[in-house]
């Protein structure tokens, strides 16, 4: 079966894929996710705050809406696809080794042929897969293509340090959308729904 991000990124340079088993079932557990509040993880919040530093970002962050689908989003990211209940996929160009990154949306239709000088497109996404009724698996999964030879080296010079922020943003976010699903398939058990 084709990834969600097979058809916005089949060739890349980066790719991290990361998935947890959960005992409650795949929309509940991808409806958990798209609401997950990433900052509500003390470790997150200071690999951003560490990164911001190290690269010597402006100290001011704009304030953005809660839940990790709005919150990348209103970072810059783009919706690229979404199965409800199954998957959602984000996407954007940026030059991540700058600073203050900005991330640019890139139309769906687009995102596999862009090409822009000095850029690097990114691709992410939340998926649930149902194992059975009340189990699920949740991964998320990242690629990244540098759109030259020029974007390519500087992404491999930032991507030498800062894949362990990331990589570990991962590790703590999946097991934290798993707490909270599971907790709140409890709660809906208890309650007859």
């Amino acid at each position: 079966m084709p990834a969600p991000l097979d058809r916005f990124l089949p060739e890349f340079d980066v790719r991290e894929r990361h998935a947890i088993a959960v005992r409650a079932p795949a929309p509940l557990v991808l409806d958990v996710a798209h609401d997950f509040d990433p900052e509500s993880i003390p470790s997150v919040h200071a690999i951003f705050w560490l990164r911001a530093k190290a690269l010597g970002a402006r100290e001011e962050r704009p304030s953005l809406p809660k839940g990790l689908v709005p919150w990348t989003l209103g970072m810059g990211w783009g919706a690229l696809a979404e199965e409800p209940g199954r998957f959602f996929v984000a996407g954007a160009s940026c030059q991540p080794w700058k600073a203050d990154v900005v991330f640019t949306p890139i139309p769906p239709d687009e995102f596999a042929s862009y090409a822009e000088p000095d850029r690097v497109k990114i691709a992410w996404t939340l998926e649930a897969e149902p194992l059975g009724p009340a189990t699920s698996r949740f991964a998320s999964e990242t690629r990244a293509l540098a759109t030259d030879a020029a974007a390519r080296q500087k992404f491999r010079r930032y991507w030498s340090f800062a894949r362990f922020g990331i990589v570990a943003i991962r590790w703590l976010l999946l097991p934290g959308v798993r707490r909270e699903a599971e907790r709140r398939w409890r709660s809906e058990k208890r309650a007859g729904r």
